[in-house]
């Protein structure tokens, strides 16, 4: 890569441990560190959240599933809207109110310490280990397209991200997301321009061929629930899995404890309810626009530079005669990529039903040539392929202009240290407040406390980063990060919702916790069919009817105000 790329990265890198570093003046309390005294705007909060959400995942994983999947991701996102109205009536005024550093710290005025203690050791289980994905997205990409050690990759990432968290705390992770933000809607916006030049077709023609594929179908309506993404498993999964991770997930509970009143906070949320979804539409669009791209541009066989190294030194010949079959199968997919918007029917005519036929056999050509092999991948490294992760950067490092190209990677790494930064934070607040403060040190000086809650920061992104350097066997990585956290997201956010229920007492919420947390097990070892968001749906579910029934036939136990 280009020296003026690596300027712009480390030039980034530097200025933000930097602003990081200068905020830390602010932060000379625990609720100054942590809340930052909750005297953040509305629109800075929620630049927060949604920069916390646009991870190096999204830019990597998501644009990678545009290109081979489309737009059906898209459908994932479609209870956001209605989960942000639902927690703006009822869980924000309730955690505002109750003027808590975690929304743990609730549960027990509500219920009792052992609930309490449960579900915050629920959330540093499932944050802790995701942190790690996180941080090993850009990792191991970069690795693999660079050619560095891992270690050195999830240094790059891990440590800046570590010192202004660590040193500024939410001050300097909120501010470090508002620009964070910026740069990547910029670097966004600024490919898709770049696409649309690049592209020898019109953007009418080039629709047209995602369309003919299949790619530009956002709606699925069936009931199917081992499909993954459905119209249905959006609304339903989707929702139950937005309310807990907006709910109940302190990651994001402590963007909006931080606003300066319950309208702000209210505010910040339903800033995500507009924008995430033509967020997400646009990362996925980014995918979409590259495979067109590819398909009148010589496009590797393989997009991971280090699994096509090991595959030609270890099956040379099978590869070739691979790349020979691809080359073969590109070229005819060409040939009638340009007939279809350009044939007889003429310049920007719709496509006819020939045309679709014959360009959908040759992508089918194509794809059954890349399966083998991605297939020879596996029996070669012993490890699933994760060609789709590399998509993308293969496209910014060959084809992007000087300087845009540092700045989309710079936009890799903004993504995610802003969602490391604010998962760090909120571990260090769980932790501390949670565990530490409530049953070590409930005398514990500001001072004190506020040491503990540095060398916790610290501790956990050194956590993060040992666990980043053993993510690399992992399939797309979106659907990683989203699956793991559905594990636990709908039995937590079960809980909050028994704590809003006058009749459920701890006992209950307990057992039903714990009933929850099997259940999903259960379903996720017995029938692995069923798609991933309805254990958001099941785990709550569960965690609501056995509460309720426990709190019914332990009538001993006084009902809990």
């Amino acid at each position: 890569m280009h020296p003026l790329n690596w300027a712009i990265i480390v030039a980034y890198l530097g200025y933000v441990v930097w602003d990081g570093l200068r905020r830390s003046r602010d932060t000379h309390e625990i609720e100054g560190y942590f809340l930052a005294s909750r005297s953040l705007p509305w629109w800075a909060v929620g630049l927060s959240v949604m920069a916390t959400q646009l991870s190096a995942v999204t830019m990597i994983g998501t644009t990678g599933q545009g290109a081979t999947d489309g737009l059906r991701f898209v459908q994932f996102y479609f209870g956001l809207p209605l989960a942000m109205v639902i927690l703006g009536v009822t869980l924000v005024p309730f955690l505002h109110n109750a003027k808590v550093f975690t929304a743990y710290e609730f549960l027990e005025k509500r219920f009792d310490a052992k609930t309490r203690s449960l579900t915050a050791f629920l959330f540093l289980l499932s944050r802790g280990m995701s942190c790690g994905t996180i941080i090993a997205a850009p990792a191991v990409v970069f690795s693999a397209i660079f050619g560095w050690d891992l270690t050195w990759s999830v240094a790059l990432i891990g440590i800046p991200t570590v010192i202004y968290t660590m040193v500024g705390g939410v001050q300097a992770v909120t501010w470090a997301d508002v620009k964070q933000m910026v740069l990547i809607v910029f670097a966004l916006v600024a490919i898709v321009i770049v696409l649309l030049v690049k592209i020898p077709v019109s953007p009418g023609d080039a629709l047209e061929l995602a369309g003919a594929t299949g790619r530009l179908q956002v709606f699925d309506f069936s009931w199917d629930m081992t499909k993954t993404y459905t119209f249905w498993s959006g609304i339903l999964g989707g929702t139950f899995l937005m309310l807990s991770y907006f709910g109940t997930d302190q990651s994001q509970v402590q963007r909006y404890l931080t606003a300066k009143s319950i309208d702000d906070a209210r505010t910040s949320l339903l800033m995500s309810a507009y924008w995430k979804i033509p967020l997400q539409a646009l990362v996925l669009m980014v995918g979409v626009l590259v495979w067109v791209f590819y398909l009148f541009t010589p496009a590797p066989l393989l997009y991971n530079p280090a699994a096509e190294k090991r595959v030609e030194a270890a099956e040379p010949a099978a590869y070739a005669a691979l790349q020979a079959r691809y080359f073969d199968a590109y070229t005819e997919r060409s040939q009638e990529a340009g007939f279809t918007v350009a044939g007889d029917h003429g310049p920007g005519a719709a496509i006819t039903a020939p045309d679709r036929n014959a360009f959908v056999a040759s992508e089918a050509k194509v794809n059954a040539v890349r399966s083998e092999a991605l297939a020879l991948v596996t029996k070669v490294t012993g490890e699933p392929s994760r060609d789709v992760n590399y998509i993308i950067p293969r496209f910014v490092i060959d084809w992007l202009p000087l300087g845009l190209g540092g700045l989309f990677i710079a936009g890799v790494i903004a993504a995610a240290m802003s969602s490391i930064a604010a998962e760090l934070n909120s571990l260090s607040t769980a932790t501390v407040i949670d565990f530490y403060r409530r049953w070590v040190r409930p005398d514990g000086s500001e001072a004190h406390l506020l040491m503990v809650s540095k060398v916790s920061t610290g501790l956990w992104g050194l956590f993060a980063c040992v666990v980043a350097t053993f993510a690399a066997n992992i399939g797309s990585l979106i659907e990683v990060v989203n699956r793991f956290g559905s594990f636990f997201y709908g039995s937590i956010l079960g809980v909050f919702l028994l704590a809003m229920i006058p009749r459920s007492r701890g006992a209950g919420a307990f057992v039903g916790l714990l009933a929850g947390m099997s259940t999903v097990a259960a379903v996720s070892i017995g029938l692995p069919e069923i798609s991933f968001l309805w254990h958001n749906v099941i785990g709550a579910v569960t965690v609501v009817m056995v509460g309720l029934l426990w709190s019914v036939v332990t009538p001993s136990e006084e009902i809990a105000a």
